[in-house]
Order: structure tokens, then sequence, then C-alpha cells
């Protein structure tokens, strides 16, 4: 049977659980065990999909077509495998299960309360990836933080585990916070043990102290908080801040976390953890040989997290280049025909973000006309895409209207349509056309000389498509539809031969790229970023173009 670890947060949030728990997990993967992580978020909407981006960050879709949390994306790129439906649940999915078989009569009329009904659904939802025999270890992040009045039922459902499972088959692993008060010039012990009395007040005994600092802690102050939290003082482990979230598993393993938790678990037979790729990978990011600057045009911009997958994309693909990749968020609301120049002009690539909604809209057409014309390397993504169509649709084919049907219903040419399996969707939760679909690739296209090969497979999340009514009027102008879904002909992939670098894909491609597996799109796009902007100095400064050849 599987073991499980569980990660709790404490103090404040955003301290950073769950690259805790996919920086411990890629350890234990290192030393040869095999490991996945689930989360748990308390919230009552039963999935991401339907939030605003301001409100959770980016939807992270997997591969069966699960709308999940965005840790998730932090655990398939930390751990290079795929995660699934199972591995995120909410609050909303659990009560929706339990009110659904209430109505099906399978508490055969007793009555449906928060313990045990609610509970026991926590319980099976925790223990569910344990029971396949795929895994040795199970490690569950509870989202939220303890004292919250949402993440109760699932801090009763962890003490229900961890006195019905053995003793050896469990961890607690608490993450809090130890502050440093400038004025006092030190650090203060006392916020993380209230939060630890607190989750003992709820009977969960933490096994394990993981402590965000600024400031490194001192062997006083390890015994201090073993002492006043009761774990022993090896168990107090200290996670300072770190330049990038990928040392994260370097410092853990300084500090003996897995070799901590094995011996908790008793798993004794494994191997020293093999990091090799990942110390690389950590180098060529830390010590880069050029840069570029690309700009990011999007309508979400003020939060970072909106755009994780794509950001992390950025790193992987610069890391492989040797090259370090500025990235400029450009609001694309602001972006006009007057001031477009000056915002996109010292980029050395452009990429036009997904979204969803005519906000912003226009400023996006506008930057894809502006890389167009001035041959500065594009790539856009789902709704990126779209706009490069509607802005070819314009100006080239002269179809002065064109525009998306969800943008505006009425136009006369609709070169981007709702999807005819749509038209009759009215729920808008998990309904869109989400997971993994092939996409056929024509040979001798830039598509194919990025993937190396004539069938994909590509993660997506959208309700609207390109119109093939206008397919030949595209081709004629000299657009090519270079990838397409071999079952629906949805076009997939779009590009422009006559363009240094010009593609959009209606799929999303950063929800797989992994430290161990850049994405070969977001490789290229910053190779030939990287082209652009030696070509650009070259013509600036004549003398280096012998150096550089």
């Amino acid at each position: 049977m599987a073991k499980y670890i569980f990660v709790t947060g404490g103090v404040t949030s955003s301290l950073g659980k769950g690259i805790i728990a996919a920086s411990l997990a890629k350890l234990l993967q290192a030393r040869g065990l095999r490991v996945t992580i689930q989360k748990l978020d308390p919230y009552i909407n039963v999935d991401p999909g339907t939030l605003n981006p301001y409100e959770h960050g980016e939807c992270y879709v997997t591969e069966d077509g699960a709308e999940t949390d965005l840790d998730l994306g932090h655990y398939e790129r930390f751990l290079n495998i795929f995660t699934s439906q199972a591995n995120n649940v909410t609050t909303g999915r659990i009560y929706q299960t339990v009110i659904n078989k209430e109505r099906e009569g399978a508490y055969l009329g007793k009555t449906v309360q928060v313990i045990p009904h609610i509970t026991d659904e926590i319980k099976r939802r925790m223990l569910q990836l344990g029971q396949s025999k795929e895994y040795d270890i199970i490690i569950t992040e509870i989202g939220g933080t303890v004292g919250d009045i949402e993440s109760l039922p699932f801090i009763e459902a962890l003490r229900q585990l961890q006195w019905e499972l053995p003793e050896e088959d469990t961890v607690v692993l608490h993450l809090t916070l130890i502050p440093y008060l400038k004025a006092a010039k030190e650090l203060k012990t006392k916020p993380t043990q209230h939060s630890v009395k607190m989750l003992s007040q709820e009977g969960v005994h933490p096994d394990i102290i993981v402590c965000r600092t600024e400031k490194p802690l001192s062997t006083e102050l390890r015994r201090k908080i073993a002492q006043f939290c009761n774990v022993k003082t090896e168990a107090v482990i200290e996670a300072a801040d770190a330049p990038t979230i990928y040392e994260v598993p370097l410092l853990m393993m300084r500090e003996k976390l897995d070799v901590i938790c094995m011996k908790k678990l008793n798993i004794t037979q494994t191997k020293e953890p093999e990091l090799t790729r990942w110390k690389e990978f950590i180098d060529k990011l830390k010590y880069p040989k050029s840069q570029v600057t690309i700009g990011l045009i999007g309508k979400y911009i003020e939060l970072q997290d909106a755009y994780k997958s794509i950001l992390e994309a950025f790193v992987h693909a610069g890391a492989i280049n040797e090259c370090k990749v500025q990235v400029v968020n450009v609001h694309s609301e602001f972006i006009t025909d007057d001031n477009v120049a000056e915002k996109l002009a010292n980029l050395d690539g452009l990429l036009v973000a997904p979204g969803f909604g005519h906000r912003g809209v226009e400023g996006k057409i506008i930057a894809v006309k502006y890389a167009r014309t001035q041959n500065l390397p594009f790539f856009g993504i789902c709704l990126g895409m779209q706009m490069s169509v509607i802005e070819m649709a314009r100006d080239i084919l002269g179809l002065k209207e064109a525009h998306s049907t969800e943008m505006n219903p009425n136009t006369p040419d609709p070169v981007i349509d709702l999807m005819e399996e749509q038209k009759n969707v009215t729920a808008k939760g998990g309904t869109m056309r989400l997971g993994a679909y092939d996409c056929v690739i024509k040979e001798g296209t830039l598509a194919h000389k990025i993937y190396g090969k004539t069938t994909i497979s590509e993660r997506h999340r959208h309700r609207w498509e390109f119109n093939n009514k206008y397919l030949s009027q595209f081709e004629a102008a000299g657009m090519v539809a270079s990838g397409k879904n071999p079952e629906s002909g949805l076009v997939e992939i779009v590009e422009l031969p006559n363009h240094p670098f010009f593609i959009g894909v209606q799929y999303h491609p950063e929800l797989k790229s992994t430290v161990e597996n850049p994405h070969p799109l977001f490789v290229n796009f910053i190779a030939a970023a990287r082209e652009y902007t030696e070509n650009k100095n070259a013509v600036k400064n004549p003398s280096m173009q012998g150096e550089m050849i």
C-alpha cells in the first residue's frame, strides 16, 4: 500500500505549500520512489474553470480535461509526470458528490452531516490515488490556512486518517512563517507556535515543521520551535527564500527533508537522489550567455499567476537556450495605433496570451500587426492565435469587419466562430473543449521543423475556433494551416512562411512544458528571438557581425 504525506499551512497564505510539496516529491522521485501529488482546495467552486484569473490565477488543464488549480502545474513541471482529475479536489466537488448520493438514496434515509459523510468523502479522495498500486507515496497538499472555517472539514478528515492508518504510513508536514522584525533585528517564532497550537487543537499533530524565513534559523531557534511545537529538532526545516523556485529541491535536500520523511515512513531501501539533469538546468538558468526581451501581451498582467505556466515555460526554454528571458508585461487594453511602436520597439519577440471576453482585444490585434509587419518573432496562444487570424483578415484579405463571434456576434465575417458542438451548451463549468487532442502537422512547415514529427497531442481549453469557410482565402493570401485535428478538421496551427518566425496555436503548449522536457514551441521561439536581437545588434554595430558569424 502507498504511504501518505500531508502538507498543511499556517500563519498566512501564499507561503509556497505547492512548491514545498513539489520539491519534496522531486527528491523522493529522484531516490527511485513513485510519487504523485494532489491538491485539496477549500473553496466551494466545483473547479476553478469559471473563476476570473484575478481571483485564483490561471486555470491549469490536465491531459484528461480537468480544469484544476495552478499548483498542479508545479507538480507536473517538477515531476515530469501527468496529473489528472483525481489530483485536484474542491469542497464544491465533495459536497456535490455527497448531495448527489443523498438524492439517489445512498445513505438509506440517514441525516447527512459534515461528520461522517463529508469527512468520509474527503478521506476517500485522499486515499483514492493510493489504491491503484501505481505509487509508493501520495503527497496531499491541503489548501488554505489552518484556522480558516472552510478548511476545518479537511483538517478533521486528516485527523481521522492519522488515527486510522498505521503510524509509519503517514507524515504531517506543516509549513509556517518565521517573520523577521527589522526594528528588533530578530526572527520571531510566536506565530509558528500559535499556528501549531491551533492545528493541535483540531487533533492533528505535525511531524515536521517547515519554516519560511528571510534569515537563517539558528540552532537555538530550531530548538525553541521544536520544544514548543512538540517535534524533534531535526524535524524543524529552514525554507529560506530562493532566487528561483527550481532551487528549492536542492535547499530541501540540504535540510534533509526527504531523509526525515523516509525515516518516519520507515522507508530504507532507496538510492541517493539522482539530480544531475536538474542541477544542469539550474546552472544554465543562473549563468546565461545571452538575453532576450519578450513582450507578453495580455489583459490580466497585474497578477503574474494568471500566466504562470507561460512564464515558467519561458524559464525552461531560456535555460535550454542558455539565454535569460526578460518578460515585459504589456496591457493590451492600452495599446493603440499611435503608441504601439513605442511600447513594442525594444522587444525581441512578442507573445499574445490566451484570454476570454472583448476587453483588450483591439490592442492585441494592433500588436499582432506590428509583429507581422516588422518581422518581429511572434507566438500566439489560443486567443492570441485567433487575434492573428482576425488581423490578417482585416489587413490582408480586406475583410474590415472580420471578428470573432465571441466579441461580435453580428460580425459579417466571423473568421473565428463558436464550435458546432458548443452552440447548444448553456452550463459554463467544465463544458469547453478540454484536455488532450491529436493534431496532424504538414511536412515542410515551421511547425514540422519545430516538432520533428507529423502527429502530436496538445491540451485545449476553448469554445471558439478558426472558421474553415474562410480557409481557402487565407491560404491564397499566404497563411498556412500547418496543423489540423484529424477527426474534426479544426485548424490547430497557423503560420506565415514569409516571416522569420510567426506561428499561432489554438491549444496551450505551456501546459506541457517541464524542466526535463521544455516545450519545443517555446524553445524555438526563444531561439528566434535571440537570432533577432543578434541581427539587430549586428546592424547597430557592424564591427560585431564578423565575430557573431
